[in-house]
């Protein structure tokens, strides 16, 4: 259900915003500092790789991408046991790196179109597939964080007291 509703809010999204707005054309919703812009990105985040040649370019954006989602999923089912927090972070990238390339194979492009400017934090143009990764991500570190805090507790429940 996570994998199928990110994916759905960054087509859905997507669709809106190829419909929507021109290509560089920036429209602002909070006074600069969110503005829409879209953009074609051939390559990968924030447009690395976009200037290799096809060939390469399909195998490392493309075919790898598809080969570790595969293996994501395999993963999330195959170990039932897994955390829940990992298991919403793992949701999270799948939907989002499908969304991403889905794009990239029915439209040989990413739509991206979103910008945040904050002065001290300023972003790439992105979507909503990157804000799935990247939430995907920050889940995986926190459970990591979470993990750790608990073996250590557990090992100094587990000292013996002189």
């Amino acid at each position: 259900m996570i994998v199928a509703l990110n994916l759905g809010c960054d087509q859905v999204s997507k669709v809106i915003a190829r419909k929507s707005i021109e290509p560089y054309e920036q429209i602002s919703i909070i006074k600069d500092r969110f503005t829409l812009t879209k953009v074609e990105n051939t390559g990968a985040f924030l447009s690395a790789g976009s200037n290799l040649p096809d060939f390469v370019r399909v195998i490392l954006l493309t075919v790898m991408p598809i080969v570790v989602l595969g293996y994501g999923l395999w993963f999330l089912y195959s170990n039932r046991n897994l955390p829940r927090l990992m298991q919403v972070g793992i949701c999270f990238l799948i939907g989002g790196g499908i969304g991403n390339i889905y794009d990239r194979i029915v439209y040989g492009s990413v739509t991206d179109f979103l910008h945040m400017d904050f002065v001290l934090f300023k972003t790439g143009i992105f979507n909503l597939a990157d804000v799935s990764i990247m939430t995907g991500i920050g889940l995986l570190l926190l459970q990591t964080l979470l993990a750790k805090k608990e073996e250590k507790q557990l090992a100094n429940n587990q000292e013996p007291t002189a």
